[in-house]
């Protein structure tokens, strides 16, 4: 019974740490978004958190999604559509919105998404990824294929010269910084850990397996061997993690097309810049 109470109790702790987190980059990507202009276009609108937040700030909000969102406000338009082919004319929204989507990109088709991106905005273009992911903590193992997965489904790493260089069509006027993240592994602890079976992996995801598409399950119990290498990794992990110091969990960054960048802050009189 104390098993399961401390099960249910770590569970709640986990969703209730998500949301705050979640409303802390959310709330960070507003305050630097730009503000004053007419319309918007949402990538990756999901439940909606993001588009609600954008309401107040744009005359319209396109919500934009793999499976068509089902948000419910005035100002609020949903899509059905894909980041690699958007449906919409050139400079069809004056800033295009895209949080916790590139980073689930197919690396082959990265460029494209992102020259999707550029050709749909008018002025601006707001990102927000996670930043210097070690995509090696939270591994999962898929039941189905057997194949080892980055946790939450992210395939793609980022820092602020690797926006540049997507976006380089585009002029940086802003960068952000959210959340912290001490997590540090190594080659070894990564080996230990996929040989037990990567049992602490990010298997509360909804993303599917990058590999096969099924859903992801709780490994199988470990056999004596796997407990022995799934605690030395652990300890190889949490030694390196003490030795370094803290960094972002996540970067958002504002371009801008050049032809609109001004000294003043300024874009044709429609949009104005945030607080950097």
């Amino acid at each position: 019974m104390m098993h399961v109470w401390r099960t249910i109790t770590e569970a709640v702790e986990l969703v209730e740490y998500s949301v705050n987190q979640e409303d802390e980059r959310i709330e960070d990507l507003i305050r630097i978004a730009p503000k004053g202009c007419s319309s918007v276009l949402d990538v990756g609108a999901r439940d909606g958190r993001v588009s609600m937040a954008l309401a107040p700030h744009f005359e319209a909000v396109t919500a934009l999604d793999l499976v068509k969102p089902n948000i419910r406000h005035p100002k609020v338009s949903n899509v059905q559509g894909d980041v690699t082919e958007l449906q919409f004319p050139d400079d069809s929204f004056d800033v295009v919105f895209c949080m916790e989507v590139l980073e689930h990109i197919r690396p082959e088709m990265l460029e494209r998404a992102c020259a999707e991106i550029v050709r749909v905005a008018t002025y601006d273009v707001v990102i927000g990824v996670p930043y210097e992911q070690d995509l090696r903590i939270g591994r999962t193992v898929c039941l189905s294929c057997g194949k080892a997965n980055p946790p939450w489904g992210h395939i793609n790493m980022f820092n602020e010269k690797g926006l540049v260089s997507l976006f380089d069509a585009l002029e940086p006027v802003g960068t952000s910084f959210a959340g912290t993240n001490g997590g540090k592994t190594n080659a070894l602890s990564t080996l230990f850990m996929d040989l037990a079976g990567n049992p602490w992996g990010t298997y509360n995801q909804t993303e599917t397996c990058i590999h096969c598409g099924c859903k992801l399950l709780n490994p199988p119990r470990r056999r004596w061997f796997q407990r022995i290498l799934s605690g030395a990794a652990l300890l190889l992990s949490e030694m390196q993690s003490s030795l370094f110091t803290a960094k972002p969990n996540w970067i958002h960054m504002v371009f801008r097309k050049r032809r609109f960048v001004a000294g003043a802050g300024m874009i044709e009189g429609r949009c104005r810049s945030a607080g950097r």
